[in-house]
């Protein structure tokens, strides 16, 4: 089962995907997702010049010698261009070894392990109020865990919040990098009195989760969590940024509250001491930046070890083949924990049409041999590639921060 055709195809119906197409000698084809928010053609060009040309006349169902030939091929390893390249073509070739098995890609992994994929969704608010309101949307909508991000009072633009009610949150908002104003204090200040607000609506049933974004030294950020403590959250995400993993050792030793990393992550080595520790909870590296299914599965099997669960990244800048794929993955890992969903627009769906659904509050894997995504390749030449850039941050004082 020779590949002898490889398409990598760059789209934007609303954001920009990547998304690399395979084709076998019997006409069987497998896709994967590539996508790298705001790095969309550095992986692109990647794939062109040093992967396609690499993969026409190998054997598509060699999965693991070809992620090793990639991996160990680049010499300079890991990195998040390389691991979202060798994610894309790992993905492509899972879903052509279960459609050539003609079965649902999590039956190839070993069957279900559960009947349906709790998720959670974003409710954000310019304010407490508007963020309550959203929060019993979403409620409304059979949502049983649910992100919580306000706007916080002397802060001009905060991560998660959109700019304008009603429209949709989009973090990628200009051709080069915006500059946001941080301030931590009237963070920390502001957070608590959010998620008193919550519970005291809605009570303590809702599972209630939190991105910090990186924004917190880990002495900050145990502060955060003892202060959030009475609200029980599901978890406190991304509290710092984590190219020291020690950091987290800190904040487990101040905090009761569950501790969520990994959506920046593109290796087992970038979480293998928080996990080897118990200085996390849950695991949240996405298949396309973490080197696909292959290599995800290794830190799944890992985390399985410690009581560390999956939580995967899902935003709406990885594209519906990225979570096709990551929903017959939960179905199929033990230790699943929960899977984020930012619901693609109608344009998205279009562009790639899929058999998984959502009801109430959760995905429901598909049928369809393979991940059960496609893409319509003359839709996604309808739209072509709009550069956009995520923001950077600066104190008050002017200081770059973490965004």
């Amino acid at each position: 089962m020779k590949i002898i055709d490889a398409r990598v195809i760059v789209t934007s119906p609303g954001r920009n995907f990547v998304t690399l197409k395979l084709i076998t000698e019997s006409g069987t084809y497998g896709i994967g997702d590539a996508t790298l928010n705001g790095r969309e053609m550095a992986v692109a060009a990647y794939l062109e010049e040093h992967v396609v040309p690499a993969l026409i006349g190998r054997d598509a169902s060699r999965i693991e010698d070809t992620w090793q030939y990639l991996y160990r091929g680049a010499y300079w390893r890991r990195g998040p261009v390389t691991m979202s390249a060798i994610g894309a073509v790992d993905m492509a070739l899972w879903d052509i070894k279960a459609k050539a098995a003609n079965m649902p890609l999590y039956q190839l992994l070993g069957g279900k392990s559960r009947e349906r994929v709790m998720t959670y969704a974003h409710c954000t608010g310019k304010d407490i109020d508007s963020c309550l309101e959203e929060v019993a949307r979403h409620v409304e909508l059979g949502y049983k865990a649910v992100r919580v991000q306000a706007g916080v009072p002397g802060i001009e633009t905060i991560y998660g919040v959109a700019k304008r009610e009603g429209e949709r949150y989009e973090p990628a908002d200009a051709e080069l990098p915006a500059e946001h104003v941080w301030s931590t204090e009237k963070y920390l200040n502001h957070v608590p009195q959010l998620f008193a607000a919550v519970r005291e609506r809605f009570g303590h049933e809702l599972h209630l989760l939190h991105d910090v974004h990186h924004r917190l030294t880990p002495i900050e950020a145990a502060r955060l969590g003892k202060a959030v403590e009475p609200y029980h959250l599901f978890w406190l995400e991304d509290c710092v940024p984590a190219e020291n993993q020690e950091s987290l050792r800190l904040i487990r030793e101040h905090t009761t509250t569950p501790l969520a990393i990994g959506e920046v992550f593109n290796s087992i080595h970038d979480c293998r001491e928080m996990i080897q520790n118990q200085w996390i909870d849950y695991i949240r590296t996405p298949l396309t930046h973490g080197g696909g299914i292959t290599h995800v599965r290794r830190i799944a099997d890992l985390a399985s070890l410690y009581h560390v669960r999956t939580g995967f990244h899902g935003p709406t800048d990885l594209s519906p083949v990225c979570l096709g794929a990551a929903i017959h993955f939960d179905t199929w890992v033990p230790n699943f924990g929960i899977q984020e969903h930012m619901p693609h627009d109608e344009l998205t769906d279009s562009v790639f049409p899929h058999d998984y659904r959502f009801e109430d509050g959760h995905f429901l894997v598909g049928e369809t041999p393979g991940h059960g995504v496609d893409i319509d390749e003359e839709a996604a030449a309808r739209h072509p590639f709009k550069r956009a850039s995520l923001p950077v941050n600066r104190l008050e004082d002017g200081t770059l921060w973490h965004w």
